[in-house]
């Protein structure tokens, strides 16, 4: 591959190419979008990737794009494919003079791609906590451990001030929904394991509600990034195991069910599903 170190510098961004990876780095310029100025940097495996194209781009540009695995990377799974193009942060747009180079190390880092298909956890870093936002009912935080919802009173739902203030620890998720601010009514909704909350996401207390200036990409997705990944990495809830019961117990219990029976306390339909239950015990 290109020697180590070796950068390509685009608008808005450029990539260093690592023995292993790939380095993105995003300016700070007033002209970036403010989601990559807010992502700083991404360091994506190469066996996060599992293509690499090269495309003419608008008014002279070239783009080098770099294709992810499905489920390699917490901010584009969250994302769910809402991204605007120019926000895409695997995107390089490049003067059309420097396509050959751009075509250079495109080929090159072709060459090094090896994995295909959905990968099976995060090859790229989440965003780190501790991570907060403005929704348009609430504020949200999330310490890495717990995600907090604090409603205003300006804009929260009865429904929603009649729960209360709400504290979700990441053992009890399973997920996020993120629908983007730029569109018809944008949210954040919490999935609770084995929970669906109310279809009206202003009366769900498991979820904020976007709105102009309120919960903007660049900071309500990087934090459904991180806590997608906190859960991910949790992973599924521990499934107590049922304790067996005692078959003495079990045994009095379908003789004293009988006792009830004979007497005419209970129906022949209640006896046979009561002990159908109990001889389920064992």
């Amino acid at each position: 591959m290109s020697r180590m170190g070796d950068v390509l510098a685009g608008f808005h961004a450029a990539w260093e190419f690592e023995s292993d990876s790939v380095l993105i780095r995003y300016e700070r310029g007033i002209r970036t979008p403010k989601l990559l100025q807010a992502l700083g940097e991404r360091r994506v495996p190469l066996s996060a990737v599992s293509a690499v194209t090269l495309a003419p781009g608008k008014r002279g540009t070239v783009v080098l794009r770099a294709e992810l695995r499905p489920g390699a990377d917490p901010l584009l799974e969250a994302a769910d494919g809402q991204l605007k193009e120019g926000c895409d942060p695997y995107r390089l747009v490049l003067p059309a003079e420097r396509e050959t180079l751009a075509e250079y190390y495109a080929d090159e880092l072709a060459a090094q791609l090896t994995e295909t298909g959905p990968a099976d956890r995060f090859l790229v870093p989440a965003p780190e906590p501790p991570r907060s936002f403005k929704a348009y009912d609430g504020k949200a935080s999330f310490d890495g451990r717990t995600v907090s919802f604090r409603w205003f009173w300006t804009g929260a739902s009865s429904a929603k001030w009649k729960a209360g203030d709400q504290s979700f620890a990441i053992s009890e998720l399973s997920g996020v929904e993120w629908r983007s601010p730029e569109v018809f009514e944008g949210h954040l909704r919490l999935l609770r394991r084995g929970e669906t909350g109310p279809a009206q996401v202003d009366h769900d207390p498991a979820a904020v509600v976007f709105g102009l200036g309120y919960g903007p990409v660049h900071e309500s997705l990087p934090f459904a990034a991180a806590v997608l990944a906190a859960v991910r990495q949790c992973g599924p809830a521990p499934v107590a195991a049922v304790p067996r019961r005692d078959p003495a117990d079990i045994a009095e219990r379908i003789r004293h069910l009988g006792e009830l029976h004979q007497a005419g306390l209970v129906t022949d339909e209640e006896f046979s599903v009561k002990k159908a239950e109990l001889l389920a015990e064992l």
